[in-house]
């Protein structure tokens, strides 16, 4: 009697930083049939160098900042207003509006909730 298992050709893509546990885990289960490469073309560049940075930087105002880094840290205008120091909702949509500057103390006090420069907010 004679019975054949074929399995099917599987193929895995991983790109990026490969944690070495994952790596491990592959080839415990897939033996020499890992295969692991590095694209020659792989380049990394500083984004903070490139022109499509600078020209979105030009074009964002601190109070685009204001609002891009509230919504990454899930706040409402409240909240960050609250974070602030009890400062009102109007005022934190005032500022991300351009219509109300922001002030230094208040920069300084946005660089620090968010963990940024303050050069980031003025």
């Amino acid at each position: 009697m004679q019975a054949v298992v074929k399995m099917p050709h599987i193929k895995i893509n991983i790109e990026g930083d490969i944690p070495e546990n994952l790596i491990s885990v592959l080839k415990e289960d897939f033996g020499d049939n890992v295969l692991i490469t590095e694209d020659p073309d792989d380049e990394y560049i500083d984004v903070f160098e490139t022109k499509w940075y600078k020209k979105i930087k030009e074009k964002t105002s601190p109070g685009d900042s204001i609002k891009i880094y509230r919504e990454l840290h899930n706040m409402t205008q409240k909240e960050l207003g609250e974070k602030l120091g009890e400062m009102p909702r109007q005022t934190i949509s005032n500022m991300e509006c351009g219509l109300r500057s922001i002030s230094l103390k208040t920069a300084k006090k946005l660089a620090d909730l968010f963990d940024v420069p303050v050069d980031r907010f003025v």
